[in-house]
Parts: C-alpha cells; structure tokens; sequence
C-alpha cells in the first residue's frame, strides 16, 4: 500500500500542481532560479483531488492535535482548502491575509477570532516558512492560540525547520519533497539524470543554477 506522500505527490504530479523542470527552471518571485514550480490551487479543479486532500488534513488534526476552536487558512494558496476543512469539522473559520486591505478596517485577519481560542493554521505549501509563520504571528496578535499547522506539501528546507522550532509551533505537512522525488522517477515524470539536479538545488536553492554544457567542439 503507498504512503500518504507518494499517493498526494503522484496526484499533485499528475494534475500539474507540482512541475519539474530540471533543464528548463523557473524563476521565483524571490529571484531564485528553480527546477521545480507548485501551484496547489490546481487541485481545486479536481473534485476527486480536491477531496482527497480536505479530507487528510481533516485525518490528520484529528489524529495528531486536539481540536482547535477555529480554523485558519493561509492566504491566498490554502484559503479554500481551510475552508473544507473547516466545514468537514464544523468549525469557525478565518483567513489570514498577506498584507492588511487597504481600505475598509484594513483587517488582516478576516473573521471573527476571539482572544484564547486554540487556531490550527492550514497552509498548502512550505516554503522557506516566513509567510507562512508571519500569518500565525497575526493570529498571536490578535490574541488566538496557534496549536499547530498543517500543510499539503513542503521542500523540507532547513531553514523552515529551523524557523517552526524557533517559533514554537509544530508542523505537519501530507507529502515533501522527498517523496516527490521517488514518484517522479517512478512515474517517469523525471529520469535518473534528473534526480541529482533536483537534489543539488534543495540543498541550496537560492544560489542553484541550471547546468549548461559550454563545450565548444
């Protein structure tokens, strides 16, 4: 029977949310150059995906945490999500924004949270961790519990691990990078020669830069 990680990176995979593009990166909004691009909110337009999904994250805060009062997603990636999940538990619901609104109560947490309340955070993708911990530092603000978070997929970067345990909140995430690996070069999404590329770059993302032949023959 496959693990949890593989089953999600195989659909993540096969719906483009995750794609690998070792000799033909991508650019980041950081600036980094990357084999590897995920857009998690694709799963949305699969419902059998979509479900999949709500539904282990759901499994997992029940199986590893104690309820939460409320849940919160993480803008924009997990917005929906949180809000599933939200619904299969029967819970409040609140998001947090990236940046207060620019009008209005300029609020940057949407919902309504009241000081105490035990927050679960859902967010769909683990980064280097800082917008994702800035949002539960919101929640802190305002005066919520952060219990924990729960997220689909994570690069396993050490600076995230590094910045969670600092933070004091503990992270559990569906499927990584790891996993990824595995199915991609089962799946054939990859091939052997990619595999070390990929590797290369999770180990230093941010100064990685495709390989170029330069021979001159």
């Amino acid at each position: 029977m496959k693990k949890l990680e593989h089953l999600l990176a195989e659909k993540l995979l096969k719906v483009s949310a995750i794609k690998l593009q070792p000799d033909n990166p991508f650019t980041w909004a950081s600036g980094w150059q990357s084999p590897i691009y995920t857009d998690n909110r694709r799963t949305l337009s699969y419902p059998t995906v979509r479900t999949f999904i709500k539904t282990e994250l759901t499994r997992i805060i029940l199986e590893n945490y104690e309820m939460p009062d409320v849940i919160a997603g993480v803008a924009t990636g997990a917005i929906a999500q949180g809000a599933m999940v939200a619904d299969l538990l029967g819970l409040p619901y609140i998001y947090v924004r990236s940046t207060p609104k620019d009008h209005g109560l300029e609020n940057l947490i949407e919902g309504s949270l009241s000081h105490g309340q035990k927050v679960m955070v859902i967010e769909d993708l683990i980064s280097t961790g800082q917008s994702s911990l800035k949002a539960a530092e919101a929640i802190r603000m305002a005066g919520g519990e952060v219990i924990g978070m729960v997220a689909m997929f994570t690069y396993g970067f050490p600076i995230a691990e590094e910045r969670f345990k600092e933070a004091g909140i503990r992270l559990t995430t569906l499927s990584n990078y790891e996993a990824l690996l595995e199915v991609a070069l089962n799946t054939g999404f990859i091939g052997k020669n990619d595999v070390a590329t990929l590797q290369q770059w999770r180990k230093d993302p941010s100064s990685w830069a495709p390989h170029r032949d330069t021979t001159i023959e």
